[in-house]
């Protein structure tokens, strides 16, 4: 089978490898499509701490069981599965309390171990999720991206009398505006951006207002409406936003951060108590693809708007430097693996 592998950072290969059998408690996957992410970009690029090389990246993918393990039904062969990345133990501190995407022996397919770029993949069969036959093989592949707006969404609970401000119009920000608009019905999305054609991917996901804040000053902006946001998402993961995140926000409001930045940030401590705001964290999904599979089944958000470009996995190079290059008219690209 033919694997997409970095060797080491700057160093992509389209490797033959043997097609692996899956072990007892896992399944094998016929992979489809697969979606690239920034994490994928990150590690080719040498800039994820976490991976080792080398790798098979790709932690977004869909495909058909073609084979199981032991321990696993046979009548498992042939399901349409959408797989989710994290793999988790169990019984540690966080997996106990239901957050198995910050286990304390985490282990991300695509990053600590090979994932879902290539012909087949091996996945535990738990994290194997039928997909239903209503549900279009280019929407399967977009699962997990919208499992990260599901798990934002699921700590914050928003209410349809929220007033939200995203930061960044990227791929994590739309599908948590789909989801705000979508899902919660939420009152107002505001979003934030640099580029104006991902403000006009915004408005196309449902944004009720869209600023270019590197040409206008979001504070005025929001004075200018007469918005005060109850509820803030940092897509973008800038150092500079959780200082302003905390000017802006109402009293009581909820503010998450998603970014992985390394670099430091100085906040003033008394603007989060004098309003007793509170600052939540998301990294990765906590069982959220059912969740998302049930969205997608009721037609409550729309993959079609995020995604902008296909390759065939041969074109990977091509494919992810225009993901690299192209912010203003590449959002979400697809790998084609098999029909």
């Amino acid at each position: 089978m033919k694997s997409i592998v970095i060797e080491k950072p700057d160093t992509l290969v389209l490797a033959e490898r043997p097609i692996p059998e899956p072990a007892a408690g896992d399944v094998r996957v016929k992979v489809k499509l697969a979606g690239i992410c920034g994490s994928d970009s990150h590690i080719y690029r040498g800039h994820n701490p976490f991976a080792k090389y080398p790798r098979v990246i790709g932690h977004e993918f869909f495909g058909v069981i073609d084979a199981v393990g032991e321990g696993v039904s046979h009548a498992r062969v042939g399901e349409r599965v959408s797989v989710d990345p994290v793999i988790s133990c169990g019984h540690c501190y966080p997996c106990s309390i239901g957050k198995p995407n910050v286990c304390t022996s985490l282990v991300v397919l695509g990053v600590h171990r090979d994932g879902g770029f290539s012909e087949y993949a091996v996945v535990p069969a738990k994290n194997a999720f039928t997909i239903p036959d209503a549900i279009a093989d280019k929407h399967a592949v977009m699962v997990e991206p919208f499992t990260i707006a599901a798990n934002v969404t699921g700590q914050v609970n928003p209410t349809e009398n929220d007033i939200a401000l995203i930061y960044g119009a990227g791929p994590m920000g739309l599908t948590t505006v789909q989801a705000l608009k979508g899902v919660y019905n939420v009152k107002e999305v505001i979003v934030a951006d640099r580029i104006d054609e991902r403000l006009e991917m915004a408005k196309e996901s449902g944004a009720d207002w869209v600023i270019n804040n590197g040409q206008q000053s979001l504070q005025d902006f929001l004075d200018e409406k007469g918005l005060k946001p109850t509820l803030i998402v940092d897509a973008a993961c800038h150092p500079s936003i959780l200082q302003e995140a905390i000017s802006l926000a109402s009293p009581a409001a909820r503010i998450v951060l998603m970014g992985f930045s390394s670099d430091p940030c100085q906040i003033v401590q008394q603007g989060i108590t004098g309003k007793e705001l509170s600052i939540y964290s998301s990294r990765l999904n906590a069982n959220k693809f059912p969740v998302v599979i049930g969205w997608l089944e009721k037609g409550l958000i729309d993959p079609d708007k995020l995604v902008t470009h296909t390759f065939n996995y041969h074109h990977v190079t091509d494919a992810i430097e225009l993901f690299e290059k192209d912010q203003r008219h590449c959002c979400k690209v697809l790998l084609t693996f098999s029909e």
